[in-house]
């Protein structure tokens, strides 16, 4: 009876973790990165991640500004928006001490930039 109720130990540890990767649990959703605008796309994804910093005065965010789009073009322009949600380009990269952000987030802002970053 032993060596049986062992063998389905072993055949239960075995088997008991079909979906064992995350890709065919949480299968990835589509990340859609067309029709971006600023005024709905982009600055959602700032108020969420960014803004906490840099807005108002943004003394938190070293003086960066990035709540409107006037302030925001200057560092999609020079590359630094860019630079640093890619925590590439020798730039602190952002959100600063946290998690970057989601890849979604990261092409839908990219999308946005390589269209010419328009104020729409």
């Amino acid at each position: 009876m032993k060596p049986i109720f062992g063998l389905l130990i072993v055949v239960a540890c075995l088997t008991g973790c079909y979906y064992d990767h995350a890709n065919l649990v949480y299968p990835k959703a589509n990340c859609v990165i067309t029709n971006v605008t600023y005024s709905s796309t982009i600055t959602s994804i700032l108020r969420a991640n960014c803004y906490g910093c840099h807005s108002g005065n943004a003394s938190a965010g070293g003086g960066i500004a990035l709540d409107n789009y006037t302030s925001l073009k200057v560092y999609v322009s020079n590359g630094q928006l860019m630079n640093s949600i890619n925590h590439t380009g020798g730039i602190a990269g952002m959100p600063l001490n946290a998690s970057q952000l989601l890849p979604c987030d990261i092409s839908t802002i990219q999308a946005w930039v390589s269209n010419g970053a328009p104020n729409n």
